[in-house]
């Protein structure tokens, strides 16, 4: 399962979604899907996985664009 560790991993998650196969991505997306059961934001906070949600978005879109999808 690939994770997202801001404080500890010089690679931003943009740049660590980009080295996952189309396969590994998608079940990363399902995966972060999940957080929002286990994590509960405070009142003021996005749910956990609206985050990781748009960067897997973003990152589909750019590589259907390209044509790898």
């Amino acid at each position: 399962m690939a994770r997202f560790l801001p404080n500890e991993d010089p690679f931003t998650l943009e740049d660590q979604l980009k080295i996952l196969g189309n396969d590994e991505l998608l079940d990363f997306w399902e995966e972060s899907q999940m957080l929002d059961r286990y994590l509960e934001p405070t009142e003021h906070e996005q749910p956990p996985s609206l985050h990781y949600e748009n960067a897997i978005l973003n990152e589909l879109r750019l590589r259907y664009s390209m044509g790898e999808i």
